[in-house]
């Protein structure tokens, strides 16, 4: 979900739009219950599949990267390799990364996982949780981000019976 901020009035509405956005608007849409049912509906998916699911929901970019005109899919691939979803013994990772400033999602997966699962699957659900968002259903959209994913990951790598459950990533939704 690429966005173009390319005239100077767009950049100008996208830059205030970031900097009044902080950490307590993320806390205001997500908050400790929310937070706990997403940690625990992550585990519980991960239980049945060798994937490892990471959720990041930023409220804002830093200024200096509005201003040069990161795109939220540009912010998720930084989150992707800042956060190890990159790095497990499997590189079976997937980053659902949320940006509440620019009301935009993008999945991120790793590469034992781009032959298995095609980008425009990942653009689908994507834009299905951007719909959730649009209506201020965050907890929802997450919940059903994290619900298809599993879906996909239990088809494509399913857990074998007997096989050990490595969590490699936290659970817990990082917020910012």
């Amino acid at each position: 979900m690429d966005m173009p901020f390319s005239s100077t009035g767009a950049r100008l509405t996208r830059l205030w739009r970031h900097f009044w956005h902080d950490e307590t608007d993320t806390r205001r849409c997500l908050p400790a219950a929310a937070l706990t049912r997403l940690t625990e509906r992550v585990r519980l998916s991960e239980a049945g599949h060798r994937g490892q699911i990471r959720l990041c929901v930023e409220s804002s970019l830093p200024v200096a990267a509005v201003w040069a005109g990161m795109t939220p899919r540009a912010r998720a691939l930084d989150r992707f390799a800042h956060l190890g979803v990159w790095d497990t013994e499997t590189n079976v990772g997937v980053l659902i990364y949320l940006l509440l400033a620019d009301r935009a999602v993008e999945i991120v997966a790793d590469r034992g996982l781009r032959q298995r699962v095609s980008e425009a699957q990942w653009a689908a659900l994507a834009q299905q949780m951007g719909q959730a968002f649009a209506g201020g259903q965050f907890e929802a959209g997450l919940l059903a981000a994290v619900d298809a994913v599993d879906a996909l990951l239990r088809q494509e790598v399913p857990r074998q019976p007997g096989e050990a459950q490595d969590n490699e990533l936290p659970d817990a939704p990082l917020l910012t």
